[in-house]
């Protein structure tokens, strides 16, 4: 699919881009999240497409890893960040005698730029000064453009442009058995009646939205005819708010909650209609595999981080917590800056969250009927 005209600004025409030798062989750095590594898929399938032989390899987190199990023309080069400099020195001595055309540095963590100093790369690519923290210019030797104001996916597609390439195209082509698509639906009969996911749980526990509110606008979905399924991982935060969600529930509810593995995540996400969940991985991952989401934005802005593909059904109080918490509005922050406060999510509305889910059903059913979201 081509890049949405909401979530990304024009890029230069090819013929602006510095013509160069292609490459044999490519790294590419990014450990996590589990989000941010759907945002590099679009990324590796434009180098693929423009050099079918490259070599590519990608240093990765071990759960990112089990997201991406199965990508073929990839080396996985697994890092665990709990084994600190031993692990990188490990790294290293894996990959003694070899050295890469070019590593893609992206990810300006300061574990993640130490990282990068152990991985051998005659041309060391990273991000433009404004995106830059944690001493990342000490590690690289060029930089990707200085385009502010870009969605996270469309960053990352930069990293292409200073090897001559441009990211025109945003596929992502996640890697899902069918293994995983058989164990989705398993989960609820195939029948005509739409499916509301709720994925309630950040791991950035300040953009997580109240129970009470999950379960409000998951009573509104049930009461319009809708199926409601909760899911979540094994983290007793996820339990305790699930459990939470459902004795706040009148309607009854699907718990998948710790059920699936991160294999069978995306096709769980695939199988919903829409996805009501914060800032998450589940977001980009639903987003990647063609699901819409209904997102709960207030201490991350969405044209950065939200679902790439359309936010059509998202929330946005972004630009009240810059005011409230901050004392401006979003418009006048460094791009990309988190308002993670006690308390900023509360600034989403169930009111807000319905609206969002009548415009989706409205939508569907080509129509405006949309029913009054009831008052907070």
């Amino acid at each position: 699919m081509l890049p949405s005209s909401e979530s990304s600004k024009p890029l230069p025409p090819a013929s602006a881009l510095r013509a160069t030798a292609p490459p044999a062989s490519i790294c590419l750095l990014r450990l996590s999240a589990l989000g941010d590594v759907t945002h590099v898929l679009p990324l590796l399938r434009t180098l693929r497409a423009a050099w079918p032989e490259l070599a590519l390899s990608w240093v990765i987190g071990r759960g990112e890893h089990r997201l991406l199990a199965g990508l073929a023309g990839v080396e996985f080069i697994e890092y665990d960040k709990r084994t600190g400099v031993a692990g990188m020195l490990a790294m290293r001595r894996q990959l003694a005698g070899r050295r890469f055309d070019a590593l893609l540095q992206m990810q300006v963590a300061a574990r993640a730029n130490l990282l990068s100093a152990f991985i051998p790369a005659r041309r060391r690519i990273g991000y433009d000064r404004s995106r830059s923290r944690d001493l990342h210019g000490l590690f690289v030797n060029e930089r990707i453009p200085d385009r502010p104001g870009v969605h996270v996916l469309d960053a990352i597609g930069s990293f292409c442009e200073p090897l001559g390439l441009r990211q025109a195209e945003v596929a992502w082509h996640l890697p899902v058995s069918d293994e995983a698509h058989a164990w989705a639906r398993a989960q609820w009969p195939l029948d005509e009646v739409r499916t509301l996911l709720v994925s309630p749980c950040s791991s950035h526990v300040r953009r997580n939205w109240r129970a009470d509110r999950y379960a409000a606008v998951a009573d509104h979905a049930a009461a319009r005819g809708w199926r409601v399924v909760l899911c979540g991982g094994r983290s007793p935060l996820e339990r305790d708010t699930a459990d939470a969600i459902l004795a706040a529930m009148q309607a009854p509810a699907l718990d998948l909650v710790g059920k699936d593995t991160i294999e069978q995540l995306p096709a769980l996400l695939a199988r919903a209609d829409l996805v009501m969940t914060p800032d998450s991985g589940p977001m980009h991952i639903a987003n990647a595999m063609g699901t819409k989401v209904l997102g709960l934005h207030a201490a991350s802005n969405p044209a950065r981080s939200g679902p790439y593909s359309n936010r059509r059904y998202c929330v946005d109080r972004y630009d009240d917590a810059a005011r409230k918490y901050l004392g401006r509005p979003a418009a006048a922050l460094r791009w990309g800056a988190k308002i993670e406060f006690e308390g900023v999510m509360d600034l989403v509305t169930v009111a807000d969250a319905i609206a969002a889910f009548e415009r989706y059903q409205a939508d569907r059913d080509g129509g405006d009927d949309a029913v009054q979201a009831p008052p907070q």
